[in-house]
């Protein structure tokens, strides 16, 4: 098979899928798939090894992050604004908004806007008693880059919704709390309001239930085989790494390290060993693994390896993932694979939290696969460097006309009001009690 021929005419992805049909179908014939539901025999002799790996500040990678936070607070402005029927929005109806946003808690909302004057344009309107109330609507460049953010995710619904589809796939029961999908659409790339605009879209897919908690859950209706193939799998033979690897399950994952990290003999050598054990794809039942163990440990990091896959920038906040023990199935401390194995995650500490970063997804500072919503989101941070520059320069000042007329004010309460469910629909609607910006709870 001319395997460049089929790279060229954009099959890659029908050659990936054929190749792996045929190599895990000589796997199942040979009793490897039921080895992994069975456990392997061995896998009991290898103990969880004490080995402690310092942590070392990358300072690359650290600038990956760097003003992530900023731009994810900016992109779900734009998006609540947007979302208004007049594209217009009072301070105390974005502050609503303020625990979906990230900020420090010593941030007022209103002075981070204040920052972007070419994103944010502000106005003044008098409220009842006459007390000047700011109000914010978006600058053309800024409604520009959304109206383009939206038609990439039109145009990648498909692609979005299999992000979804194998979130779920990693869950036990394929179910997860929107609480829980919330902290992570950013991340995957979903829009600020999918509940309604896209979820809907797929009802052979997805389905809203009641969970025992009284929460509402997303749950997988169909699941997609073609889908349960893991980045790793995926990429050992797109690298040619043979068919023996697939058979005995001893697939490695990419390392690296930040310069000058010393890494002893010790932990050299525990690395290769541990690199030689079986590898659990994160879609398959793993309940067979001991979790005292080395192997469970590498199916716990191959599991992180997968989500962060899942996400466009290839990192999420460690807090994230701080629900999915039990959904995931994964052993107490779970996180603590980050520490663990530096070579493949790097945790970085900018912007006052932990954010968990896949190493083999950038080189330098470029990621290795540039997503078109990366590239927007990219532009919105220049636009952001920009208007913060030129604000320091006086070059924009605030425009507040408390003369203007007060009947936008009031069609924009108008239109809040409505915006709302009826008394009907909200007997209706299993979303109608499901509060997006409600803290979360310790677990799922």
């Amino acid at each position: 098979m001319d395997f460049d021929n089929y790279k060229s005419k954009g099959n890659l992805r029908v050659l990936v899928y054929i190749m792996f049909r045929g190599v895990f179908g000589i796997a199942r014939n040979s009793g490897f798939v039921h080895g992994y539901e069975q456990g392997y025999i061995y896998q009991q002799k290898f103990s969880l090894v004490n080995i402690k790996l310092k942590w070392v500040k990358d300072r690359t990678l650290d600038g990956v992050v760097a003003g992530q936070r900023d731009v994810k607070a900016t992109g779900t402005l734009v998006s609540i604004i947007h979302s208004s029927s007049q594209c217009c929005l009072p301070i105390y109806h974005l502050s609503r908004y303020r625990g979906q946003l990230g900020l420090p808690g010593d941030l007022k909302l209103s002075t981070f806007i204040r920052r972007y004057p070419n994103i944010f344009i502000e106005s003044c309107f008098l409220d009842t008693g006459g007390s000047p109330v700011p109000w914010f609507s978006l600058s053309p460049e800024a409604l520009d880059l959304h109206y383009q953010e939206v038609s990439i995710i039109q145009q990648r619904q498909l692609e979005l919704r299999d992000r979804l589809c194998k979130l779920l796939m990693l869950t036990s029961d394929r179910t997860l709390p929107l609480q829980t999908i919330d902290q992570l659409k950013w991340d995957l790339g979903l829009p600020y309001d999918y509940q309604h605009s896209f979820i809907p879209n797929h009802p052979e897919r997805f389905s809203y239930v009641r969970l025992p908690d009284d929460r509402v859950g997303l749950k997988l209706l169909f699941w997609d085989d073609e889908l349960a193939i893991s980045e790793l799998q995926k990429n050992s033979y797109l690298q040619q790494k043979g068919e023996e690897d697939i058979k005995n399950g001893t697939l490695a994952f990419s390392v690296s390290f930040t310069r000058g990290f010393g890494l002893k003999r010790k932990c050299m050598e525990w690395l290769k060993e541990w690199q030689k054990l079986p590898y659990t794809s994160p879609y398959t039942n793993a309940s067979h693994l001991d979790p005292r163990t080395d192997v469970s440990e590498k199916r716990v990091v191959g599991v992180f390896h997968e989500l962060l896959h899942l996400t466009l920038h290839k990192q999420t906040e460690r807090k994230n993932v701080s629900n999915l023990r039990r959904p995931l199935a994964l052993p107490q401390k779970f996180t603590k694979a980050f520490e663990r194995h530096p070579g493949i995650f790097y945790i970085s500490k900018k912007s006052d939290t932990q954010t968990v970063v896949l190493r083999e997804a950038y080189y330098g500072q470029e990621p290795v696969q540039n997503h078109p919503l990366v590239q927007i989101r990219e532009e919105f941070a220049s636009l952001m460097k920009k208007g913060l520059l030129d604000r320091s320069r006086g070059v924009y000042k605030r425009n507040r006309d408390t003369n203007s007329v007060d009947g936008f004010r009031n069609e924009a309460c108008i239109a809040d009001e409505t915006n709302q469910l009826s008394s009907k629909d909200k007997s209706d609607s299993i979303l109608y009690d499901y509060d997006s910006d409600s803290p979360l709870q310790s677990s799922c």
